[in-house]
């Protein structure tokens, strides 16, 4: 198993960030993914689509949820049967004057070649997420697709 850790400085507030974590609409804006829950432990949460179709390429359980602090959510793939010990990706929010410093730990990643998506994948995001919160909208091309 692997981990990955990814740290960003943002120009905002630790309300801001959990907004964009956690309200559909705004993840949807910067990630290309709508984020779906009650954010409440033990509530399911899923990733979906923003084509209207529903679908959810990523779904979990919320194992914490501290608002506007912590975040912990397991992650899945849905089109996997159930693993004995899925990832594992904690936010956590930490306020300092106008800036709040966002670290995303990602944890019980199968392999390198999962780790190598991770990496990539969350700096990617992470980076857009930046750009919302800072410039109020996303970076002008999709980072992730990127080549």
């Amino acid at each position: 198993m692997a981990e990955y850790t990814y740290v960003t400085y943002i120009e905002g507030t630790a309300d801001q960030i959990w907004a964009a974590l956690t309200d559909a609409a705004q993840s949807a804006e910067y990630w290309g993914h709508a984020n779906v829950s009650d954010w409440k432990a033990g509530s399911r949460w899923e990733h979906q689509r923003t084509d209207g179709s529903g679908t959810a390429d990523v779904v979990g359980t919320i194992l914490e949820a501290t608002q506007p602090l912590r975040l912990v959510n397991t992650w899945e793939d849905p089109t996997v049967p159930e693993v004995v010990k899925p990832d594992v990706v904690t936010f956590t929010i930490e306020s300092h004057d106008s800036i709040a410093r966002l670290t995303v730990h990602h944890r019980n990643i199968a392999d390198e070649e999962q780790l190598a998506i991770a990496s990539r994948g969350w700096s990617a995001v992470l980076s857009n997420l930046k750009s919302y919160i800072e410039l109020g909208r996303p970076l002008a091309s999709v980072p992730w697709e990127m080549p």
